[in-house]
């Protein structure tokens, strides 16, 4: 019988709908990585399979209770094979070439042998809440590096602009045997505390002739900047670059020796022409092998473990307070109150967090 012509014929499929919304696609992403043990998430993940890595990551970042459950127990069995890598964190404002910057570093890198995954935060939208998640399409080159992993995230609300389970990604990372993570922070607001938090070196890129050369002198981000990079100096910019290099040398000599020993510097790069990246891929490799010589590499990592230990504790008992059923509905009614003029913010508060 002819097959085409047969009533029992079976169709190859319909295939999905561009209309599918992302919301939809997250949950179908999630149920299949629900079908999946917890063995069989920690056997691939330390086999450096990439894609039980990233449904690992999805739900780590699930805010459903059972995935949740299931992600800490991967992290708990993912745990004693982590802490192997060096954690760079990689700031500067909108456009000063963060992505170029990181795709040119992290092809020097992986060109050596080493494995390189990049946690990417894109800012959230404060009004639909959307991200537009598009480092991977600006590293094109990196992103089909075997020896890399690009993994872009929403912000969210979270503080700064960085993801609240970017922690815990970067433990199942060093789990899949990757030995150089990369963060790439929004690059406004408070997100550089935050960054500065999880990474082991803290780089600040800069552009020349912006007009911002002199406000490296304020304290802050240039304080906790191990290294500064004047980015884009090629062509015409060179002299700008080399101006900017100076001014900022002068400022990083009036704050005092850092508690690592480690005198911060000031480099120059061109990331799209791949100049002086090699001169900081070893700026960072003295950095990490001084720290370990003098213990001030482990200081760290133990005063950061103390630090998100604390921010777990204030972050979930921020949820367990906004999630308790009777603290929503009183809420509802206090905020009605509120917009009535029967109540004052504080007032509201007090009788909130006594229930």
């Amino acid at each position: 019988m002819d097959k085409k012509k047969s009533a029992i014929h079976e169709n190859e499929g319909v295939s999905q709908p561009e209309t599918t919304s992302k919301s939809s696609a997250e949950k179908i992403k999630i149920s299949r990585a629900k079908q999946n043990s917890v063995d069989d998430f920690v056997s691939n993940i330390l086999a450096g399979n990439i894609t039980f890595l990233s449904r690992a990551i999805t739900l780590v970042e699930s805010t459903n209770a059972k995935h949740q459950q299931k992600a800490n127990e991967i992290l708990d069995r993912c745990l004693p094979h982590a802490n192997k890598s060096v954690r760079i964190g990689i700031t500067g404002v909108p456009g000063v070439g963060k992505s170029t910057f990181i795709e040119s570093f992290g092809k020097h890198l992986t060109a050596q042998g080493k494995k390189v995954a990049v946690l990417a935060v894109d800012p959230s939208s404060s009004v639909n809440k959307g991200s537009i998640l598009g480092d991977k399409t600006r590293m094109e080159e990196l992103v089909t590096d075997p020896n890399a992993f690009i993994r872009p995230s929403p912000s969210g609300t979270s503080l700064g602009g960085v993801a609240q389970k970017t922690r815990e990604s970067i433990i199942l990372c060093e789990a899949a045997g990757f030995d150089t993570i990369i963060i790439e922070t929004v690059g406004v607001g408070q997100s550089e505390t935050v960054v500065h938090s999880m990474v082991d070196f803290f780089l600040l890129l800069k552009l020349a002739g912006a007009g911002d050369e002199l406000q490296g002198i304020k304290r802050g981000i240039i304080e906790m900047a191990d290294a500064i990079v004047i980015n884009k100096a090629d062509g015409d910019n060179q002299k700008n670059a080399t101006i900017a290099k100076i001014e900022f040398n002068r400022a990083l000599h009036l704050y005092p020796i850092k508690e690592s020993t480690w005198q911060p510097k000031v480099l120059t790069a061109s990331a799209l022409q791949n100049l002086g990246i090699a001169k900081i891929d070893k700026m960072i490799t003295d950095y990490i092998s001084l720290t370990k010589k003098n213990k001030y590499f482990d200081i760290k990592r133990n005063e950061q473990n103390e630090y998100w230990l604390l921010s777990t504790i204030n972050q979930q008992l921020k949820d367990r307070f906004y999630q308790n059923p009777k603290i929503k509905n009183a809420l509802h009614q206090e905020i009605k109150d509120l917009k009535n003029g029967k109540t004052t913010p504080f007032n509201a508060a007090k009788r909130l967090l006594e229930l």
